[in-house]
């Protein structure tokens, strides 16, 4: 994928630091040195220059962003940020907010994903660029507890599963709770009981912490 980051501080390092192993990453900093840290110590490309500038971004690929982050310090420049990328029509802009009294403007101007805390907007963004099958509800004390969304495909394995038999599963996560199936065909929402059966193309709800989550995810997928 194609990620570009606005704002080549802390935040943008460290989730420069962990994506450029796997995606193409492309950082928009204002200060030079931080520039050729960027490009020498993680191998992101880094563009010296404005992120709210309109030929700056352009100069970075917007125009061809899977993901656009806007991490800068100012709320006013990440708002800034998030509109000229819902401009281009990124689907997937994740932001920075210092100020809880910017989340209205954000959403307004675009933003898809908001974060608050430093450490838990690092991980938060990194999960759901890694994992965007998976839509987390709700996450408690930095991914200890969760409540995620995840959507099967008609063709995987546990369509046509009874409740038990899914989570005896050799893999299933023991820690890991199925909540709820949200059924779209019949639009539906079912409490699971042992023997509700997992209805094709459903919304299955799961509980527990962030990396069994994964794990049950990646059990769901089987085919």
């Amino acid at each position: 994928m194609y990620i570009l980051i606005a704002g080549g501080g802390v935040v943008g390092i460290s989730i420069t630091k962990i994506l450029s192993k796997n995606h193409d990453v492309v950082v928009i900093e204002k200060d030079y040195d931080k520039c050729e840290t960027i490009s020498s110590r993680y191998g992101a490309i880094a563009v010296n220059g404005d992120a709210t500038n309109l030929n700056t971004l352009k100069e970075a690929g917007v125009e061809k962003c899977d993901y656009a982050l806007g991490v800068m310090r100012e709320d006013s420049s990440n708002l800034l940020f998030a509109l000229l990328c819902k401009n281009f029509g990124i689907d997937n802009i994740f932001v920075r907010m210092r100020d809880p009294d910017y989340r209205t403007a954000y959403k307004l101007a675009g933003a898809t994903n908001i974060g608050h805390s430093v450490r838990m907007m690092v991980n938060k963004f990194v999960y759901d660029i890694e994992n965007p099958e998976i839509r987390r509800v709700v996450s408690l004390s930095n991914g200890k507890a969760e409540v995620c969304i995840v959507t099967l495909k008609d063709d995987v394995k546990a369509t046509g599963m009874q409740i038990m038999e899914l989570s005896r599963g050799k893999g299933f996560p023991l820690d890991v709770v199925i909540a709820g199936i949200f059924d779209l065909e019949n639009d539906e929402f079912i409490i699971p009981r042992g023997s509700t059966v997992i209805p094709p193309g459903s919304q299955i709800f799961l509980v527990g912490p962030s990396k069994a989550i994964e794990r049950a995810y990646q059990f769901l997928l089987k085919k």
